[in-house]
């Protein structure tokens, strides 16, 4: 599901790989790991790509579909 749900807003986004490795301080390699699922992420990931795509931890990681709800 998180492999999912980052692949697909990084394509809504129009952004490649590479383009969301820099905006997450991170190498393109640990970006790709994440978005095919060979690693999980760290807290601290979770929190960067949530805050990039303003969206819940939550929404990425499958436990609901609302992306507002940490806005409620």
């Amino acid at each position: 599901m998180f492999t999912d749900k980052i692949k697909k807003l990084r394509e809504i986004s129009d952004m490649t790989q590479l383009d969301l490795s820099i905006k997450l301080n991170m190498s393109r390699r640990s970006y790709i790991d994440l978005e095919t699922g060979r690693f999980s992420p760290k807290y601290t990931t979770l929190i960067a790509i949530a805050d990039f795509y303003d969206v819940s931890i939550d929404y990425l990681v499958g436990r609901t579909e609302n992306k507002d709800s940490h806005k409620l």
